[in-house]
C-alpha cells in the first residue's frame, strides 16, 4: 500500500475541560480566564525540559503523556500559546475553544433522514446470512463472505478489538456477551458547551455507555454476538474494548485520542478501529499560508503527536484500521478545505491544501490501513474519499443512493444495519419514551425483544465509518486464525503480517469504465466526479480490492 506519510503525525485541537482554580497571573501578562491547551514537545526533548518550557510560558501541566511528549496544560495568560510556540523545546499549543453544539452525526451518515419521505422505503432484503434474525439485512456480511468465513473461524475470545469512538453501549444484548470490561476506558470527559449537560457529576461517563451512538454502531459491525438475537458481526466471538476518545457530540480531540492509542499499545490490543478524523482541522498542514502562526504551530503539533501515538501502538502490536473519509475527494489531490477549523472561536475559512505538507489524520497517518466505502452494487459510494496514495482496501459502508434505475434506489436497506443505543434513538426522535418506534421510522429502526422482555435496537447508517469496522472485523479474524501465544500469557499476530494478509486476500476489482465516474443519476453535482487511477490489482477506488473474510482465513499465511 502506498503511504504518503513522511513527516510527523497527530491531532491538535483541544482537550479536556478541566476546572482549575487558584492560578496567579504571571508578571507582565494581561489577566485572562483560565484556558486549556494541548502542548506537544519537540522531537528528542526530555520531559523535564518540556515541563520547564511550559512553566516558563505561564502554563500549569494537569496531565502528561511522556511517551509521546503530549501535555494537557491550563493557563490564565493571554499570550501563553504564543510563548509556547516560541519555546525551543515545544512545537506548539492548541487551545480548546467552545462555540456551541454540533450534531451528533454528520449529514452523510444520516442522509436517509434528510430524504423526502415519499422516496424512502425499506427496500429488498439483500443478504442471505441468517445466523441471527436480522442478518438477512446485512448484505455487507455476504459481500465480504463473512457468513462463510465464520464456519472456519468466528473469532477467538483472546483477540481484542478496540473501538476508538464515542463509546460502546455494553448493555446492548448483542454487545454484552463480547464486551471486555477489564480493558475498556473513557478518555474523553464531556464538554458541556458542545456535549450538553454532563450525565454524571464528574462529567466522565461510565465505561460501557455511549451517548453518541456512533461507537455502538461500529462495535456491532465488528463483533456483535452470534447469539440468535438481533444481528451478528464480522467476528462474532472476539472481545470488544471501549476506547472512548470521542465526545458525545462527535468531536475527536487530540488528548483523548492520543491517550486511547497509548492505552491500546500498553494493554496489548490486537486491532483498533478509528472511524473519525481529529478535530478541528480536516487537514493538518505544516505551514499553510492561510493559517495564522498559532494555527500553523498547532497543526504541526498535531502532525507530530499523531505520528508518535500511531507508531507507539503499531510497535506494541496493534493493527490500526481507519475510515478514509466522507468528503468525496482524491486524497492525493485534495480540494480547497472550506470546513476548517470546525471548532473554536474562528469560523471556517478557505484553505488551499498542499498535498506534500498536509494530512488527513489519522487515516493518512503511519501504519493505518485506510478503507474506502462501497454500496451493495460494489460501486464506490459517492461520498467516499479515494486515491492511489492512501486507499488500502474497500469494504461495505452503505450507500443510500445505490441502485439507480431499480426499486432499491434511495432505500434504507442500501446502508449498514447495526446495534444502537435506545437513549440516542429517543433523543433523535425515532423511538418514543415507552420504547416504541415512532411512525415513519420503521424503515430504518428495528426493535428486537427477548422472552424476558429485554429489548434492543438497531438502525441504518452509512459512511466510511461503517466500512472500516468491516475491515477491522476481518483483521480480528486473521489474528484469531493465525495468531500465536505471546509473552506473559498474551496472544496475537504482528500488525504488518495482519495487514499483508488482509490486502493480499482482498477480492480484486478493476476501475469502472469509463474511469471518470459521475454521480449525476444519483443527483450529485460535478464536484462528486471521481477518476479511478490504477490497475485491476490496485487502484484508487478499491485499493487492493474489496475485503474477503473467507479468503483471509483460508489462504495460507505469509509471515
Amino acid at each position: 500500500m502506498s503511504k504518503r506519510f513522511t513527516v510527523g503525525v497527530v491531532a491538535t485541537a483541544a482537550a479536556l475541560a478541566l476546572a482549575v482554580t487558584g492560578l496567579g497571573v504571571p508578571a507582565g501578562a494581561e489577566p485572562a480566564s483560565v484556558r486549556t491547551f494541548t502542548v506537544v514537545a519537540e522531537d528528542g526533548v526530555s520531559a523535564d525540559a518540556a515541563l520547564a518550557a511550559i512553566r516558563s510560558a505561564g502554563g500549569t501541566v494537569v496531565s502528561r503523556t511522556d511517551e509521546v511528549g503530549v501535555y494537557q496544560v491550563t493557563s490564565d495568560r493571554a499570550d501563553f500559546a504564543t510563548k509556547a510556540t516560541a519555546a525551543a523545546a515545544l512545537i506548539g499549543a492548541a487551545e480548546q475553544k467552545a462555540i456551541g453544539r454540533k450534531p451528533k452525526l454528520d449529514r452523510v451518515e444520516q442522509e436517509h433522514l434528510l430524504a423526502v419521505a415519499a422516496a424512502k422505503g425499506a427496500g429488498k432484503l439483500r443478504g442471505k446470512a441468517k445466523a441471527d434474525p436480522l442478518d438477512d439485512k446485512l448484505w455487507g456480511l455476504e459481500m465480504i463472505r463473512a457468513d462463510k468465513a465464520r464456519k472456519i473461524e468466528s473469532g477467538d475470545r483472546r483477540v481484542t478489538v478496540g473501538v476508538l469512538d464515542t463509546g460502546v453501549d455494553a448493555s446492548h444484548p448483542d454487545i454484552a456477551p463480547n464486551f471486555n470490561w477489564a480493558l475498556s476506558r473513557n478518555f474523553a470527559p464531556d464538554i458541556p458547551e458542545v456535549d450538553g449537560p454532563c450525565e454524571v457529576a464528574s462529567c466522565l461517563d461510565p465505561v460501557g455507555t455511549d451517548d453518541g451512538g456512533h461507537g455502538t454502531h461500529v462495535a456491532g459491525t465488528i463483533g456483535a454476538a452470534a447469539n440468535g438475537f438481533g444481528v451478528s458481526g464480522v467476528a462474532p466471538n472476539v472481545s470488544l474494548v471501549n476506547l472512548k476518545g470521542g465526545q458525545d457530540s462527535g468531536y475527536f480531540f487530540l488528548n483523548p485520542v492520543v491517550n486511547a492509542l497509548l492505552h491500546a499499545g500498553k494493554s496489548g490490543l490486537d486491532v483498533v478501529n478509528m472511524s473519525f478524523y481529529v478535530d478541528p482541522w480536516l487537514y493538518n498542514c505544516t505551514a499553510n499560508p492561510a493559517d495564522s502562526p498559532e494555527a500553523q504551530a498547532a497543526q504541526r503539533a498535531t502532525i507530530r503527536a499523531m505520528k508518535r501515538a500511531l507508531t507507539f501502538a503499531h510497535n506494541r502490536g496493534v493493527t490500526l484500521v481507519g475510515a478514509l473519509g466522507n468528503n468525496h475527494e482524491d486524497l492525493g489531490d485534495p480540494r480547497t478545505d472550506v470546513s476548517s477549523p470546525n471548532y473554536g472561536d474562528v469560523a471556517p475559512y478557505p484553505r488551499e491544501i498542499d498535498n506534500n505538507s498536509c494530512w488527513d489524520l489519522p487515516t493518512e497517518g503511519p501504519h493505518v490501513i485506510s478503507v474506502s466505502s462501497v454500496g451493495p452494487s460494489g460501486k464506490k459510494a459517492d461520498y467516499s474519499n479515494y486515491g492511489t496514495e492512501q486507499t488500502a482496501v474497500a469494504a461495505p459502508g452503505g450507500w443510500f443512493r445505490d441502485g439507480f434505475g431499480t426499486d432499491t434506489f434511495r432505500t434504507d436497506a442500501n446502508m449498514i444495519l447495526s446495534t444502537y443505543p435506545l437513549k440516542v434513538l429517543q433523543e433523535e426522535g425515532a423511538v418514543d419514551e415507552d420504547g416504541n418506534i415512532v411512525p415513519g421510522a420503521e424503515t430504518f429502526v428495528f426493535k428486537e425483544c427477548k422472552a424476558n422482555g429485554q429489548c434492543a435496537y438497531f438502525t441504518y447508517l452509512q459512511g466510511t465509518s461503517m466500512a472500516a469496522p468491516h475491515a477491522s472485523g476481518v483483521a480480528a479474524l486473521i489474528v484469531s486464525r493465525y495468531g500465536k501465544p505471546q509473552g506473559r500469557g498474551g496472544f496475537g499476530l504482528a500488525p504488518d503480517v495482519v495487514e499483508r494478509q488482509l490486502l493480499r486476500t482482498a477480492a480484486e476489482r478493476a476501475c469502472p469504465e469509463p474511469r471518470l465516474q459521475t454521480y449525476t443519476n444519483e443527483g450529485r453535482p460535478a464536484e462528486f466526479d471521481a477518476y479511478c487511477a490504477g490497475s485491476a490489482n490496485f487502484n484508487g477506488f478499491y485499493g487492493h480490492g474489496i475485503i474477503d473474510a473467507y479468503a483471509a482465513v483460508t489462504t495460507p499465511l505469509r509471515r
